[in-house]
């Protein structure tokens, strides 16, 4: 696969389901001098199966200590969920619901959110914090990326404040409209800039993988099968 092997992200998108995974993807972004692109470990996926890629639909979350504060010089603050629902609204076919920016200390994602999410057209959600109603987001069957399962409400504790804006996850930078992808070893960005070179020599170094295994199961030395394919 070269850069110009698909017309559209809906077959990127389909080449990455079938072919990649984020530890090729990452050594890619090694290679390129992108040494910092895989966001913290906390966030793992509710089903070791669940696997997530779309483009960013950034969201900044901010925490608050009421659920309406009427005498606040900004009207975000009664306003509940702040800019939430009209983030969800937002949404676009083949993005992803990521949010960051308040403490990890109360769910940013769950069934209802999520259910919203699919009817837009998107493609999973990835929160820096909480997930929660478990049994109802496995029914929605879309991806959710989380620190894991936790009840405590956003309501009274955080507000959207702005979506499509930069937001960072632990020094990780995330700009709209760069590309996420997730599975079972954690969730990675790619910066829309690069995006063709980063998944045409990841799919390249993912085939040769492939080669290297059965090289190896065929009893070839570690040693050997690096020096003459280059890959471990």
């Amino acid at each position: 696969m070269t850069a110009n092997d698909w017309k559209d992200d809906e077959e990127l998108f389909g080449f990455i389901r079938k072919e990649l995974y984020t530890a090729v993807i990452g050594d890619i972004m090694d290679k390129m001098g992108l040494q910092h692109q895989f966001l913290p470990p906390q966030i793992r996926p509710l089903k070791e199966e669940m696997m997530l890629v779309g483009r960013a639909m950034t969201v900044l979350e901010a925490d608050c200590f009421e659920e309406l504060s009427p005498g606040s010089q900004n009207p975000l603050m009664d306003k509940p969920f702040g800019l939430m629902l009209e983030a969800l609204d937002d949404i676009k076919p083949g993005e992803v619901y990521i949010c960051s920016g308040s403490s990890p200390a109360y769910a940013l994602v769950g069934e209802l959110m999520l259910t919203r999410i699919k009817m837009c057209g998107g493609t999973g959600a990835v929160v820096n914090g909480y997930s929660r109603d478990t049994k109802g987001i496995y029914d929605v069957d879309l991806p959710v990326f989380s620190y894991g399962p936790y009840s405590q409400d956003q309501a009274p504790r955080g507000k959207v404040i702005d979506f499509r804006v930069p937001i960072e996850m632990n020094g990780v930078r995330i700009n709209p409209g760069d590309i996420i992808v997730g599975d079972i070893d954690g969730v990675c960005v790619v910066p829309q800039s690069v995006e063709k070179e980063v998944f045409a020599r990841s799919l390249e170094k993912a085939r040769g993988e492939k080669t290297v295994l059965k090289a190896i199961q065929e009893g070839m030395s570690a040693v050997e099968a690096w020096d003459k394919y280059g890959i471990m």
